[in-house]
């Protein structure tokens, strides 16, 4: 999976940068690389842009108020809208979209990444409303 989300994070990340549009963006990167996208990627990278004003409705009141969505980092942006839109629509667990999105963000942003994103997550996983069997197995 964490390959999958590396390559959604390149779609959205191409995307963002040069102001196309995810499809355009997949089509880009099939094009330029020697595989196929993982259907995972496609799901995640075409959820993103789908739901990207819900998204970012969890993001900006998550934010410091001296910071806006346009403000974050390209990479860090596209990381925290995957993993709210993993959090979402694709029942991940919060501490496994947080976990995979600090990873990549170590890996491949700058050193203050993963603290911020870790924070500004976490903030946003405590306003996504959660499901009664999320709650259920919580309780016992």
């Amino acid at each position: 999976m964490r390959k999958a989300r590396k390559y959604a994070l390149d779609i959205l990340y191409s995307a963002d940068l040069t102001g196309s549009t995810v499809d355009e963006a997949m089509t880009t990167y099939a094009t330029m690389s020697d595989h196929e996208i993982p259907a995972y990627s496609r799901k995640l990278a075409e959820g993103v842009a789908h739901y990207d004003y819900l998204i970012d409705g969890y993001l900006a009141p998550s934010l410091n108020e001296n910071w806006t969505i346009e403000r974050m980092p390209v990479v860090d942006r596209c990381l925290a809208r995957m993993a709210v839109y993993e959090m979402l629509y694709a029942d991940t667990p919060a501490a496994v979209a947080i976990s995979e999105a600090v990873s990549l963000a170590q890996e491949l942003s700058t050193d203050s990444s993963p603290a911020f994103l870790t924070g500004v997550l976490g903030k946003a996983a405590t306003l996504i409303p959660r499901t009664e069997v999320e709650t259920a197995d919580q309780t016992g």
